[in-house]
């Protein structure tokens, strides 16, 4: 049963986003789209850290050497 009640409170959250969005002036919608998009790219790197310290735990790491030469043999495209 809280699932479902998670689900409908983030339906209506999403509904009442929409509201906003749809009537904000320009200042608002930028504020929202940085605080967005700041929200997103913090997550994406969260994720990072967490595979990893799962790397680190389950022992992929490299030594300094091999890291060096990865970074040597990168390509810029």
């Amino acid at each position: 049963m809280n699932i479902k009640i998670s689900i409908m409170g983030a339906l209506e959250i999403r509904d009442e986003l929409h509201k906003f969005v749809d009537i904000g002036d320009p200042q608002f919608l930028e504020v929202m789209y940085k605080a967005a998009k700041n929200y997103m790219e913090q997550k994406r790197k969260d994720r990072m850290i967490a595979e990893g310290e799962e790397d680190i735990k389950a022992g992929r790491t490299h030594s300094l050497k091999e890291a060096r030469k990865i970074i040597d043999n990168w390509e810029i495209k």
